[in-house]
């Protein structure tokens, strides 16, 4: 399985990261990462991470500028694409297929060949510009997919929080994980991780 992975400047850097790092553990998928200049000083500013160390839980880092490179193809066969976290930005050009960098052009590509696309949106509040995007993308064939955290699973830490998002986002992707989080069984059913 060959999943995309794009990163843009939106806070919740830490989603991506978390979902990398799962990734990274199954060795059925090859990954490709596009991290945005703003992503990256979002990584900076918001985790102890280095750019090098997010870089390198990928198989493969792509430039954001590199229009050249294999996933700007629809002929590179992937499973599918998310943008975690999807900045307004990001989700406008994706919504207009502004390609002005590699990771729009990837993400409109997985959308011209029928591919999963995730677009994790981190905004709040919403005008109704955004939501005018987040529709627009969504009768593309994007899924939109806010970091709303559940409750049922009774986190108790921000890590239960970002790994149900991340797992909720695998699940979208189709990509069989171990379970993250409690999963909903009912009321009084058994909650397993």
């Amino acid at each position: 399985m060959r999943i995309v992975v794009g990163m843009s400047g939106s806070t919740g850097a830490i989603y991506g990261i978390r979902l990398l790092q799962v990734l990274a553990e199954l060795k059925e998928v090859e990954t490709h990462l596009v991290i945005s200049t703003p992503a990256k000083e979002t990584i900076a500013l918001e985790t102890e991470y280095t750019i090098k160390q997010v870089e390198a839980l990928a198989h493969k880092v792509h430039g954001i500028n590199n229009i050249a490179a294999s996933i700007a193809s629809g002929s590179f066969q992937t499973d599918g694409m998310v943008v975690i976290p999807c900045s307004i930005k990001t989700l406008s050009g994706i919504a207009n297929s502004f390609n002005d960098n590699l990771l729009v052009r990837a993400a409109d590509v997985t959308l011209k060949e029928r591919r999963r696309l995730v677009l994790v949106v981190r905004e709040t509040p919403l005008h109704v510009g955004h939501l005018r995007l987040m529709v627009q993308a969504a009768e593309l064939g994007a899924i939109i997919t806010p970091p709303m955290p559940a409750f049922y699973h009774k986190p108790k830490t921000i890590d239960d929080i970002v790994n149900q998002t991340v797992g909720r986002v695998l699940d979208l992707l189709g990509v069989a994980h171990p379970d993250l989080f409690n999963r909903w069984n009912g009321p009084g059913g058994a909650h397993q991780p």
